[in-house]
């Protein structure tokens, strides 16, 4: 359970030595957009990279090779899906979601705020984030796409 043999550490020494370098290079290449944190497909994207290299570095049955190009896959069908979401409004419809105004003039929306699943205790940690002191000191918050809130103060007139 603790220990089996050598042979396994050494693989995962070696495989991980050539995967990590690997995946790094891919990514460089690929830009920035490929682990931007925008949507719930880049989440997906992002775990399934991480799982994947999990997977090569302990799974025996896959060789670095396989490895490798499931780590091209999953990084190509991201460039591929971010590339078609600036090309077609109708195709980033499908894969993004839209922000959500969850507090207009200090007024919580709450239908919208139980839509989004969110509570009046996580509203309220925003808006002290943001440095307010509660919902009046607010213009708006805006639940964005990549699931954080943007909080705006009420202009003060004077």
């Amino acid at each position: 359970m603790l220990f089996q043999d050598w042979t396994s550490l050494i693989r995962v020494v070696l495989v991980g030595s050539l995967a990590y370098p690997a995946l790094v290079l891919f990514l460089r290449v690929s830009g920035k957009r490929t682990l931007a944190k925008l949507n719930a497909f880049d989440l997906v994207v992002t775990v399934a990279l991480g799982s994947t290299l999990a997977t090569v570095l302990l799974n025996r049955d896959v060789t670095l090779a396989e490895g490798l190009v499931a780590l091209l896959l999953l990084i190509g069908l991201q460039f591929l899906v971010a590339w078609l979401s600036v090309r077609s409004a109708r195709f980033s419809d499908l894969v993004k979601s839209e922000p959500t105004l969850l507090l207009h003039q200090g007024r919580l929306l709450e239908s919208a705020m139980r839509g989004q699943r969110v509570t009046q205790a996580e509203m309220l940690a925003a808006l002290r984030s943001g440095g307010l002191s509660g919902p009046e000191a607010a213009e708006s918050v805006v639940l964005e796409t990549d699931g954080t809130m943007s909080v705006m103060p009420a202009r003060r007139e004077g």
